[in-house]
């Protein structure tokens, strides 16, 4: 494409490793710029992402290059339209405020206890797997209803599975292990919905769908909801122990916790981006997209747009408009467990801070958020006591 010379420069290797540079130098000359790396559209700017997020119609998911359908086949991530609703709405009910509320929040401060407990003698630890990962698992198959399954198990599905996703984003061969760890996956939905005498969110949708259908929303429901919670504990965690000053404000009035919960999820969303295809011929800023083309949205990009966040590169526990923050995506496809992932960050964050002393990273063991699609610190070793 002609006219775009930022995006014929930029490399999915630099959004990897460092993208904000790149993506505010995208957002203030080419906010829709076409990367040949990318064979598509990336979409920077806040009102843009928006524009194509709240349009199904025009900018779809419903595409065979949707990268997280050819690993587990369709569900609500990848339709549109009826069928969208369709998939999704037997999962809903669980995942509504209070019910998150009241039908949560006893697991999840037993599961962060027990998980901290197990840490405070060391005095040093690996926290994104030594902690945020399990977390995520235990409540997201508590959610779901899953049995049979240890936390090692789906976490490697998991891994397996983000690695895939991963791969076909960036226009990779994927090897065969996404599809293999979602076959283990299925089978175990499988013997979970045939299992006599229990109930769960995974037999309930099995009387709306077809087996295949709830197997695969079970999967997005499960990648979703580990890889949400594990970059949203990670990433916070890695904000506040580097901004000792922000974290001090945290300590002195825990009503911050939340906001510094917001400005974590904006500086540095759990998934960096969101891919959508063009059903039409259309005009998005400067750019003239053609029917069929990529359009990636760019939440990271969004989410530091200086048009609605003022100094939008620094963390701040105290900023009033952080929830206006892109993480969990908008419109039909908003993330159907956000406020469920909201609350396991806040108690995680709450039990690490009030019960790990002089909480602190780790100087042997430097760490970044890292990730062309989903963003977070491959290792978060931390000190305490």
């Amino acid at each position: 494409m002609i006219g775009f010379p930022l995006g014929a420069t930029t490399t999915l290797a630099e959004l990897a490793s460092d993208p904000h540079p790149r993506l505010a130098r995208l957002r203030a000359h080419e906010p829709v710029s076409w990367l040949p790396e990318l064979n598509g559209w990336l979409v920077t700017r806040r009102d843009l992402a928006l524009d194509v997020m709240r349009d199904a119609e025009t900018f779809t998911v419903d595409d065979p290059r949707f990268s997280t359908a050819q690993v587990v086949g369709p569900s609500m991530l990848s339709l549109d339209g009826d069928e969208h609703t369709r998939h999704r709405e037997p999962f809903t009910a669980p995942f509504r405020p209070r019910e998150v509320r009241d039908g949560f929040s006893e697991f999840i401060e037993r599961e962060t206890d027990r998980l901290v407990t197990a840490l405070e003698p060391a005095g040093a630890a690996e926290l994104r797997r030594g902690f945020a990962g399990p977390l995520a698992v235990a409540v997201v198959t508590e959610a779901l209803g899953l049995v049979g399954a240890g936390t090692d198990t789906v976490l490697s599905w998991y891994d397996a599975i983000v690695r895939t996703v991963s791969d076909l984003t960036a226009g990779r061969t994927a090897g065969p292990a996404g599809p293999e760890a979602y076959a283990e996956l299925r089978t175990a939905v499988e013997a979970t919905v045939a299992k006599e005498g229990t109930t769960s969110l995974l037999t309930s949708a099995a009387d709306r769908l077809a087996l295949p259908e709830v197997a695969s929303n079970a999967a997005v429901l499960m990648f979703g909801g580990i890889e949400t919670t594990e970059a949203m504990i990670t990433n916070a965690l890695l904000h506040l122990l580097r901004h000792p000053d922000q974290l001090a404000l945290i300590q002195a009035d825990s009503a911050l916790l939340d906001g510094a919960i917001e400005e974590s999820l904006r500086l540095e969303p759990g998934a960096a981006v969101v891919d959508r295809y063009a059903t039409r011929d259309i005009t998005l800023g400067p750019a003239s997209i053609h029917e069929g083309d990529l359009v990636t949205v760019s939440l990271t990009g969004a989410n530091r747009d200086p048009a609605v966040f003022p100094d939008p590169d620094r963390f701040d526990v105290r900023r009033a408009n952080a929830r206006l923050q892109l993480a969990f995506a908008h419109g039909p496809h908003y993330c159907l467990a956000a406020h469920l992932a909201r609350l396991e960050t806040r108690i995680a964050l709450r039990h690490l801070l009030d019960r790990l002393p002089a909480l602190r990273l780790d100087p042997a063991h430097p760490t970044a958020p890292y990730g062309l699609v989903f963003r977070k610190p491959p290792t978060l070793h931390v000190l305490w006591g």
